[in-house]
């Protein structure tokens, strides 16, 4: 049977709530836990995602919590040995993370006073922060309905509802309108929080756990195995 365009099957706000009320109650059992998860400061919510880029969450957290060991304040790392930071942030490897992180923390410190701003078009402004880092910040930290899309989402969405994208599937305008009707609830922390976790954990790339999977009698990608 061909395959219809996104265009034609993009689900109805139904749907989406019950993949979200669906994963809250996996959720509820099933998160993992993090550091940066246990706080809502949003300078330490964005220093984590801009550590989690291409980096396994496992990995940031022995870095995430020695960082913060040495600089409980944490606008005084830009007056700090760059040396110690390259110390700390070795295991993560990419070197651009250190400057990008002390550009951030000094542009928050002179043009926004300290602050993080609390808009995704003002978050973007800042030096390496795109649209899922701001609504990560935006929805974790701030408790916005902001939405985020990583490939894991994209795939989720492509496996559950059926439906195609374009090649870049993070940009593809009908993934973000199904991510945005998805956060539209009470708690849009919570919402994105399940929706990472069930993706990273549950609907895996190579091979999904169909298994075990709660949204299965639903998912339109197990009905065609």
């Amino acid at each position: 049977m061909e395959k219809v365009t996104l265009e034609q099957n993009i689900p109805d706000r139904n749907q989406v709530k019950i993949l979200r009320e669906t994963l809250f109650e996996w959720f509820k059992y099933n998160q993992r836990l993090y550091p940066w998860r246990e706080t809502t400061d949003p300078l330490k919510v964005l220093i984590a995602e801009i550590m989690l880029r291409r980096t396994k969450a496992d990995q940031v957290r022995t870095v995430y919590g020695r960082l913060f060991a040495e600089y409980p304040e944490i606008n005084t790392i830009v007056d700090n040995d760059d040396e110690n930071l390259k110390n700390i942030f070795s295991s993560l490897g990419l070197k651009w993370r250190i400057p990008a992180l002390l550009q951030v923390i000094k542009v928050i410190s002179e043009k926004y006073k300290g602050k993080v701003p609390e808009t995704r078009e003002e978050l973007k402004k800042l030096p390496g922060v795109g649209d899922y880092v701001a609504g990560a910040v935006l929805s974790i930290a701030y408790g916005k309905r902001e939405w985020i899309v990583d490939n894991n989402i994209v795939r989720l969405f492509r496996r559950y509802f059926e439906i195609q994208t374009s090649k870049e599937g993070r940009r593809d305008r009908n993934v973000i309108k199904i991510a945005k009707a998805y956060v539209s609830c009470k708690d849009p922390r919570r919402a994105n929080l399940a929706i990472l976790d069930f993706s990273a954990l549950i609907c895996k790339p190579g091979k999904p756990l169909c298994n075990i999977c709660p949204l299965k009698d639903k998912c339109r990608f197990y009905k065609d195995l």
